[in-house]
């Protein structure tokens, strides 16, 4: 019996993602009395048994090639078979892009019962109850797990990671891989900017900024922050801005640490995408715009007058001319 937690790497990397499944995954091992391990799949530059600073004894490392490139149906037996031979009772997943691929295959592989996004620690005083959000964050359910082995993936940034110290026993994975049914070709990735999926502050536009001719002041004011940027979807879908920005209900779901919306109008579908941001700023001018509702500051003014006067204030504080 242990907790069994997937380690996502790209680029030969561990993803922010993991390290808040690692401490999720610990604690949980404490609070059942057992161990916390966890399972890397391909190979990566990173240390991997500095890890265990994250409160796990043991890392299964299946270190094959074949797994630098992400396949869901590979992933889903190769993290099946470790888990089986570790005899796992719960897995723990992010709930990223990687992990929605893959916690449904291995949920049906290991007839396993599954809650996805879970946003606390589960209540184990009376069976295994996993608490997350619902209708859109607008509600909380809390599902119980009966079956044998259990899997929950974690909604990213919503469980503090904590670091402490010790290492990790890194064990090489005695298991087969499967070949992969896609073949990569090629991988097109943007760089030097940070992604929206790892984010801790987000900087975001929307129509209110007339055109993409104006999205200098966005960027600088990311840039000045440390922050991605991100667009609502009128803004992708007139191409101002790439999709990949696109955040909201039919786009990408965030849950940053800061979300700034300028020029935002704030429609159902766009908070349904980063309604579980920590902190949410607005500037618009119209003071009926719904975004004030959800917003915990909120600016009514002109984004052209107050996004450089930010951006000039941000400066001062950091010193820069």
């Amino acid at each position: 019996m242990s907790v069994l937690i997937f380690i996502d790497a790209a680029d030969g990397h561990v993803k922010k993602s993991s390290f808040e499944a690692l401490t999720y995954g610990a604690l949980l091992a404490k609070q059942l009395g057992t161990s916390a391990e966890g399972v890397l799949l391909g190979t990566v530059a990173d240390d991997v048994a500095a890890l265990g600073k994250y409160g796990v004894s043991k890392i299964h490392h299946v270190a094959n090639d074949a797994l630098n490139h992400f396949d869901a149906q590979v992933y889903t037996k190769a993290i099946a078979d470790v888990a089986t031979a570790a005899g796992a009772t719960v897995i723990v997943l992010s709930h990223n892009v990687t992990g929605k691929a893959v916690s449904p295959r291995l949920s049906a592989r290991l007839k396993a019962g599954l809650v996805t996004g879970a946003v606390g620690l589960p209540d184990t005083s009376n069976g295994f109850v996993v608490k997350k959000a619902v209708f859109s964050g607008k509600a909380f359910a809390k599902i119980a797990i009966n079956t044998a082995v259990k899997i929950v993936s974690l909604s990213p940034n919503s469980f503090q990671t904590v670091a402490g110290e010790g290492t990790a026993e890194v064990v090489a994975a005695n298991v087969t891989v499967d070949a992969a049914k896609v073949k990569v070709t090629a991988t097109n990735k943007v760089t030097g900017q940070v992604p929206l999926s790892e984010a801790e502050l987000v900087v975001s536009g929307g129509r209110g900024l007339k055109g993409p001719e104006n999205w200098g002041m966005v960027e600088e004011l990311a840039g000045l922050l440390g922050a991605a940027t991100a667009c609502s979807r009128p803004v992708a879908d007139a191409h101002w801005r790439p999709h990949h920005e696109h955040v909201g209900q039919t786009g990408g779901a965030i849950a940053p640490n800061l979300y700034v919306a300028i020029g935002i109008s704030g429609a159902i579908q766009h908070l349904a995408g980063v309604n579980r941001s920590k902190v949410i700023v607005v500037i618009n001018k119209d003071p009926e715009a719904p975004f004030f509702k959800a917003a915990d500051y909120g600016i009514v003014g002109d984004a052209f007058e107050v996004v450089p006067k930010l951006i000039a204030e941000v400066k001062k504080l950091k010193g820069v001319a």
